[in-house]
């Protein structure tokens, strides 16, 4: 697509919608809109724009829409595919100032907020009332939730209670032709048309900018158990997290992590944690609920279960401290991987019995090609983060060649009847490979319901295909 500048009619007309403060047209400032999450990668926009309304959204959309101009869409910038990046230049739309939380209907279990509300300050709000929102990315301090219905996040309680998708009821949505419309109803049940709720969660700000949300709450449960099961074996591990769920357990999180994510997430944060000889896999398991007795029972079993698949001695985090301990831990290992070395991560999903052949397959792969994995995600629903490190890998390698046996990864994944990513989304990076999973008659009708909402691809382009 051929896109036209912004020019110097377009500022003042910009500048006239949002005010003189919350526009940026030059400077250091344009680089910190350039990236993201994304490896190293960056893009500098033309312009920085920062709405207070979805009518002045409405309006910045008709302008862009009218002049051929790329408008990419920006929430915290914590992606990791590169959702944020403003590859046509442009205008960047930043939604951080949409950052409040609007309701919280304790009579119907529900909240409405603006798209720039943190997760975590959405999750201590209503727990304070004694409700619950579970999805709890990793980012879950910093990400805002606009990104989350971008690429349906999960987290690891996605487990018992679903990812974003499940708890969104409905959506405030500026089209990129500049109509507001409200996607669905306030209600459980919806069953009118065609669901375009869900239809935009997940489509990385491709198809409309969203301006408020409607989000289902359900009671917080009053208490945790944590267990964390040293393993000898990572296959061992894999397979362990199938028998829990067979034994009829149905943990809150189960968590797969290698040692070396571990060690790179304790040194970031200077924390003491030691791997003792000869493990080469943890579980970190989490159970909730209300009665500590029955609580109790299900860690039994689960222990059962993890010492019959050779587990070490499982440690049960005693302490409230103790717990944020471990999660500290788990959660810091993405930031801690990309502090430590260039790498490029892999967000596989699989159906959870498949794991062990999933793992087992990456580390084949990745020993015929040269490079080192450190491997971590969600085992109980088989989302694994599979991150190549760049060690001392060429530049030809690493910019070209890796791609090979990436397609290799993502082949065994659909082999697996899994796909491309579980909860980091397609964006830029991995838009190549949507054609390994998809037919190409698939991909063509993704393309006509964007043409059908954003005629002139003025909205995030370069994303997904």
């Amino acid at each position: 697509m051929q896109y036209n500048k912004v020019t110097e009619k377009h500022i003042l007309a910009l500048r006239q919608i949002v005010g003189e403060t919350d526009i940026i047209v030059t400077g250091e400032d344009l680089a910190v809109y350039s990236r993201d999450y994304t490896e190293d990668l960056s893009f500098i926009p033309e312009i920085v724009v920062k709405p207070q309304t979805p009518e002045q959204i409405s309006s910045i959309l008709k302008i862009c829409n009218d002049s051929n101009i790329p408008v990419t869409p920006r929430g915290a910038g914590t992606g990791l595919s590169g959702g944020a990046l403003p590859v046509h230049g442009g205008v960047v739309l930043s939604m951080e100032k949409f950052n409040r939380i609007l309701a919280i209907d304790e009579r119907n279990f529900q909240v409405t907020v603006e798209p720039g509300v943190v997760n975590e300050a959405l999750q201590q709000a209503v727990k304070e009332k004694g409700l619950f929102y579970p999805p709890d990315p990793a980012s879950k301090g910093s990400c805002f939730l606009g990104g989350n219905i971008a690429h349906a996040s999960g987290g690891p309680r996605a487990l018992k209670y679903g990812t974003t998708r499940d708890y969104v009821l409905n959506l405030e949505v500026v089209l990129p032709t500049g109509e507001i419309i409200w996607t669905g109803a306030n209600t459980l049940k919806y069953s009118t048309g065609y669901n375009l709720t869900h239809l935009m969660i997940g489509s990385e700000g491709t198809l409309g900018i969203v301006t408020k949300i409607v989000l289902k709450l359900i009671p917080h449960p009053k208490q945790t158990l944590l267990l964390l099961v040293p393993f000898g074996s990572p296959e061992k591990a894999c397979q362990a997290v199938n028998g829990i769920f067979l034994a009829g357990c149905n943990p809150s999180a189960c968590e797969f992590v290698e040692p070396e994510g571990f060690r790179l997430s304790a040194a970031m944060q200077q924390l003491t944690f030691d791997i003792a000889e000869g493990i080469e896999a943890y579980l970190l398991i989490e159970v909730d609920g209300n009665d500590s007795d029955e609580m109790m029972k299900v860690c039994e079993t689960i222990s059962e279960v993890l010492y019959a698949h050779d587990s070490g001695e499982i440690l049960f985090a005693q302490t409230a401290d103790e717990k944020e301990f471990f999660w500290r831990l788990r959660r810091g290992i993405g930031e801690a991987t990309k502090l430590n070395n260039t790498y490029k991560e892999e967000d596989t999903v699989v159906p959870r019995a498949e794991l062990p052949r999933l793992y087992r397959g990456v580390k084949e792969i990745g020993l015929r090609y040269g490079f080192r994995t450190v491997c971590y995600g969600h085992a109980g629903d088989g989302n694994l983060h599979v991150n190549i490190l760049k060690d001392e890998l060429s530049e030809q390698f690493w910019n070209q060649d890796i791609t090979h046996a990436i397609i290799e990864i993502f082949t065994l994944c659909k082999e697996l009847k899994g796909t491309l990513s579980g909860e980091h989304g397609i964006g830029l990076v991995q838009k190549p490979y949507m054609r390994v999973v998809m037919p190409a008659f698939q991909l063509d009708l993704m393309r006509k319901i964007k043409l059908a909402f954003d005629p002139n691809f003025i909205l995030n382009p370069g994303k997904i295909f």
